[in-house]
């Protein structure tokens, strides 16, 4: 396991003064491979190793990015280099999230069949899940503690449902707030540590969870108005939580007070379940505007737009997920392409 990296950049400190925003390397990108209907999500393994993404055609494809490094050099030497490892076909509706287990080579994916399944990818035959927890939800977003021992399940469901993953046991928080009929939760994540997770929900709040007693310790309603809460991840000090809406803005709260702390502006969002991410060293944040089709990247400390690319992909694109090693992300798009950008030379 690499180790934790902390917070490169301190959002806390002193405002920085227009001007002094770094700039986004150029990066280099290449079509991957395809499903058969919309690439819907990615996620990268821990160790940047892997790469997975998930489609409405109920399949996951699972890549190697040294494969993908070496398919992507200008003479790739004895012939096509085929990244995709595995396929996994398992689900019966589409796939809405995926995670890796942080110490084994396990895959867990939710979908809209109310399932979470395990798939064993070091097996090199296996095709389906040895392992399926079944939920009464839609399984909207999934997320390992970081010890491998639980995981999250966000689904329509307003509280996030806690499974022990050796017995399946699920657990409620017993004091959660009152949420309205539309909390349904398009994203839950981990933080590093585990000690809290986060919910970004169709209502528009994004609320902190304290990972051990399951207990809701700050809601920020109305994070994005009445338009819905898409995405929130911690940064990796855990001191802070950046999250985007189909309000089109971003935003970056402080954990302790549930502060706003910064907005990345300039990228219109309102149809889809978009992303917003850091790079890997926390000094970028990436995300996708629509109208244009273009990925939108800011500085992270002063909040400019720092570079718009178009996103290649014909048609809007669903998902950006960044690597956590490295400077390289992968896009999912409506026209069911996967795309891996990587820092060119």
């Amino acid at each position: 396991m690499p180790a934790l990296h902390t917070a490169s950049v301190d959002f806390g400190a002193v405002q920085e003064t227009k001007g002094s925003s770094k700039s986004f390397p150029k990066h280099e990108t290449r079509h991957l491979s395809e499903h058969k209907n919309i690439a819907r999500c990615a996620r990268f393994s821990p160790d940047g190793k892997f790469v997975a993404t998930g489609s409405s055609d109920t399949s996951i494809k699972l890549f190697e990015v040294a494969k993908v490094k070496q398919m992507m050099l200008p003479e790739a030497r004895d012939g096509p280099v085929r990244p995709v490892i595995r396929t996994f076909y398992d689900h019966l509706q589409p796939i809405n999230d995926l995670d890796f287990h942080p110490q084994s080579s396990i895959l867990i994916s939710g979908a809209k069949d109310n399932t979470i399944k395990f798939f064993d990818y070091s097996k090199m035959t296996a095709k389906r899940a040895f392992r399926v927890i079944q939920d009464t939800h839609n399984v909207r977003s999934v997320s390992f503690h970081p010890s491998g021992e639980f995981l999250l399940a966000g689904t329509d469901h307003p509280i996030p449902h806690l499974y022990d993953i050796n017995t399946f046991q699920c657990y409620l928080s017993a004091n959660a707030p009152e949420i309205d009929v539309n909390g349904a939760i398009n994203q839950v994540r981990y933080s590093a540590t585990g000690g809290m997770y986060v919910t970004a929900s169709k209502d528009g709040a994004i609320r902190l969870w304290d990972g051990v007693t399951a207990t809701c310790v700050r809601s920020i309603v109305g994070a994005h108005g009445t338009a819905e809460a898409t995405s929130a991840n911690f940064t990796k000090d855990e001191r802070f939580v950046l999250s985007s809406g189909k309000d089109s803005t971003v935003k970056l709260w402080e954990v302790g007070t549930g502060k706003l702390v910064k907005q990345y502006l300039g990228a219109t969002h309102t149809q889809l379940r978009c992303q917003a991410v850091f790079n890997n060293t926390e000094e970028f944040v990436l995300s996708m505007d629509e109208p244009s089709n273009e990925i939108v990247i800011w500085d992270a400390l002063t909040a400019e737009v720092v570079a718009r690319w178009p996103s290649n992909h014909i048609g809007a694109f669903r998902w950006l997920e960044h690597s956590p090693t490295e400077a390289a992300f992968v896009s999912c798009g409506t026209d069911r392409s996967i795309r891996f950008w990587k820092e060119g030379l």
